[in-house]
């Protein structure tokens, strides 16, 4: 008995960081216009593309189909076609998600911060549309700029080189 009242507080206050996080992100992310409505990436969008470009999902490490793909070519947007990463710049970071140390155009990005479950972190979204792409964080390879694009392999299409 004494054990699960001593859980509920720290139950209680789990819950209260989750919410507060998803309070801030969704307050960043209604803020931004919307290139099209919630229906229309519905109609795009495959389920778990739309699971993470929309609803800002993450999908599960090593579990992925990008994270371990050492082909030559480009890496496009889902939602929209526009090439945003190369294999020239990806590298394996151990984490289990694909990962890239620059976009091939830093105009066709935008960080913003990314407050949910109870991190901050910079959240890495597609400008034109405002849609999730993944995370960048700073211990990507020295030698290369020290960013570590990490992307969600539902939110890319990858191109093969001919």
């Amino acid at each position: 008995m004494k054990k699960t009242v001593k859980l509920i507080p720290l139950l209680l206050f789990m819950v209260s960081i989750y919410q507060l996080g998803n309070a801030q992100t969704n307050k960043v992310t209604q803020n931004r216009p919307k290139s099209k409505t919630d229906e229309e990436w519905k109609k795009i969008l495959t389920p778990n593309q739309y699971y993470i470009m929309v609803e800002r999902g993450t999908e599960p490490p090593f579990k992925n189909a990008y994270f371990d793909m050492h082909e030559k070519g480009v890496f496009v947007s889902a939602a929209t076609g526009e090439v945003l990463f190369t294999s020239d710049d990806k590298y394996d970071s151990g984490t289990g998600w694909p990962s890239f140390v620059r976009p091939v155009d830093p105009k066709k990005i935008e960080i913003i911060k990314d407050n949910s479950y109870g991190m901050s972190r910079d959240e890495v979204i597609e400008r034109s549309t405002g849609l999730h792409l993944g995370h960048v964080f700073d211990d990507g390879p020295a030698d290369r700029g020290g960013k570590r694009y990490c992307m969600n392999s539902g939110a890319l299409i990858f191109k093969k080189k001919p």
